[in-house]
Order: structure tokens, then C-alpha cells, then sequence
């Protein structure tokens, strides 16, 4: 049996499955066979030297890219998967083929469709072939545009009035761990991301901001964004109720560093406990929470880009994803009706 170098394994449910590589395309055929070598060694032949006129190479190059080396590690490690699918189903297709939006698009919608039991994941899907093809569009130059560009999103749900109330909040710290209860509150007034939550040191908050690189890149330059929170009176207030037990703000109940797995995995069970036939609120809703607090308060969207770390000239749009205008109007009318009482 000749060794095969970079073969990687797995085995799950009883049964083994053989790659060429980590994260490399499945090797056909029974282990030890014919079949198997010649699967195993044009997928390598391919990986080394793919035809630069087949999409593949599109798909090969933007792998190893700075673009994707820049994306978070919990992103990549669910794209890495897509890449193989859209590598295995339009690898052999001309990449020429993709600037013709009109003839293609059939065909990728065809190759949604197999997913489209589940919505999400078909639209995960789509937005990893849409950025491999964005970078073939802008960096490689080599397909005219993006043919994935007005195929609509299989999964549609408004959140936008979908946010934490007091009542909610209230249900959930009756319950939970103190810990669960910080890292809640928080998120409420700070609207940063569970990422940035479990990374945010004590450092980071000075004397009348708190200040962090975020997880989130900015635009094509892909610069890290940087969050600037004011330190309200509010926000100071659980600041100073937060025991400091590590060099992070917060920390699990074993006076370590929260994990990301660990948090959301926590946060879930407190939900289950105060809601257990279920609920509709989810820990990023939190973001929504404290962007309405910023927006009822009557601030400019560029101060809440600034604060939550968002891209100016998007903000409009997610704003309009977590404040209701419902919510607005009615806060509007509290406010004129309060002045109307004060004169």
C-alpha cells in the first residue's frame, strides 16, 4: 500500500470517509483501489496545477486569497465546506462562462435548489459562491460581473421590531447565572458582538469610552473596525457591578474567560430555563436593543456607526433591520405629547 501524503480521515457514524487533504475534495472509490489512487491523484494534480480557464482556479486562488485568510476562523471553518461544493459542482465549467449572468444563473439556481429544504443553509450557500465570484469580478478580473447579483434570498424574516424589552431582560436575569446576567446586559448597552463581548478587556475601558478593535472588517480594504462606546451613566453603572476575576470584563463561572461555544451555549440553556416551549429572541437581537436605545435617544447615524462599529453608509439599512418605525412613531408621540404637557 503506497503512503499517501496529506490523506485525511474521517470517521463518523461507523463509517470512514477518505479527502485528499483537509479540507480537500472526497477521494472516490473503495481505500486501496485503482479507483481510489486515481481519484486521489487528480485531485492533487488538480489542487497543484489547475486549469486556469476553469472555475476551479477561481475557487482554488480565492481559498488561498488574503481575503478569505482574513475572514473570522469560525467563518471559514463553515465556508471551507461550500468551497468544495462549488468546486465539485461548477469546477469544470469555463470561468468565461460566468460572465454570461443570463445562461448561468439557471444553472446556480439549479444548484440551490438541492439545498432549499433548508433556506438558510441554501443562502449560506449562495453567499459563499457570490463572493467567489465577486473575487473573480475585482481582484482577478477575469469575470465580467456577479452573477449571483438580484437572486433573491430563499430565507426572508423581519427582526426589525424583533428586540429585548425590560420585560424580557427582567425574565431572563431572574433566572440565569450572574454571569449569563452581565454578559446580557452587556450586549443591551453596548451592542457589540459575542466575539467582541468575550474579548473585551478591562483595558479597553478608559475614562469616558470604551474603546476595541472589532471582529468586523471594513469594505474591500478590509481594515478592522474600531468601536468607540461613550461610557452613559447606565452603562458605567453595570460596569462597576461587574467584578473584575480576569484580565477580560467578563467571565464564566469559573472565573475564566468566556469561550464563544461556551457563552452561546449557556445563553441557550438560561433561554430553555425561563422559556422552555421557546421564544424568538436571539443574543444578536441584543444589538437591536441597544441600537434602538441610540437611535430613540435621538442620535446621528453617524454617532451610532462610531458606537456599534457599522459601516456609515449602511447603517440606514440596518437600522431599519432592528428599529421598527412602528417603535419610532410611537416613541415620537410620547415626546410630542410630553412637551405638549410641559408648555
Amino acid at each position: 500500500m503506497v503512503e499517501l501524503k496529506g490523506l485525511h480521515i474521517v470517521k463518523a457514524k461507523s463509517r470512514t470517509y477518505y479527502y485528499a487533504w483537509r479540507g480537500g475534495p472526497a477521494v472516490k472509490g473503495e481505500y486501496g483501489s485503482p479507483e481510489f489512487h486515481a481519484s486521489y491523484n487528480e485531485a492533487v494534480a488538480g489542487r497543484v496545477a489547475p486549469d486556469g480557464k476553469r472555475f476551479r482556479s477561481v475557487v482554488i486562488r480565492y481559498r488561498a486569497s488574503d481575503e478569505y485568510k482574513a475572514l473570522a476562523d469560525s467563518t471559514r471553518s463553515k465556508w471551507v465546506r461550500w468551497l468544495d461544493r462549488i468546486s465539485d459542482y461548477f469546477g469544470d465549467l469555463r470561468t468565461a462562462q460566468f460572465s454570461r449572468t443570463v445562461k448561468i444563473r439557471p444553472h446556480i439556481k439549479k444548484w440551490r435548489a438541492q439545498y432549499a429544504a433548508t433556506p438558510r443553509t441554501a443562502d449560506m450557500g449562495m453567499q459563499v459562491l457570490s463572493r467567489v465570484c465577486s473575487y473573480g469580478v475585482d481582484t482577478l478580473a477575469e469575470i465580467a460581473s456577479n452573477p449571483c447579483d438580484g437572486i433573491k434570498q430563499l430565507y426572508s424574516v423581519d427582526r426589525s421590531e424583533i428586540i429585548w424589552t425590560d420585560d424580557d431582560l427582567a425574565a431572563l436575569k431572574a433566572r440565569c447565572s450572574a454571569e449569563i446576567a452581565f454578559a446580557v446586559d452587556l450586549a443591551a448597552h453596548t451592542g457589540l458582538r459575542v466575539s467582541d463581548l468575550i474579548k473585551l478587556s478591562w483595558s479597553h475601558v478608559g475614562e469616558h469610552a470604551i474603546i476595541m478593535n472589532t471582529g468586523k472588517r471594513s469594505g474591500r480594504s478590509k481594515r478592522v473596525k474600531e468601536a468607540v462606546i461613550p461610557i452613559y451613566a447606565d452603562l458605567r453603572e453595570l460596569l462597576d457591578h461587574i467584578p473584575k476575576r480576569a484580565t477580560t470584563v467578563l467571565t464564566s463561572s469559573k472565573k475564566r474567560p468566556w469561550t464563544y461555544n461556551g457563552l452561546a451555549s449557556s445563553f441557550r440553556d438560561a433561554k430553555a430555563g425561563v422559556w422552555p416551549e421557546g421564544d424568538d429572541l436571539h443574543f444578536h437581537d441584543l444589538r437591536g436593543t441597544a441600537a434602538t436605545k441610540f437611535y430613540l435617544a435621538d442620535l446621528p447615524i453617524r454617532e451610532i456607526a462610531e458606537i456599534l462599529a457599522w459601516d456609515e453608509d449602511t447603517v440606514d439599512k440596518i437600522i431599519r433591520r432592528y428599529v421598527g418605525r412602528k417603535t419610532a412613531i410611537l416613541e415620537r408621540i410620547r415626546k410630542m405629547d410630553s412637551a405638549k404637557r410641559g408648555t
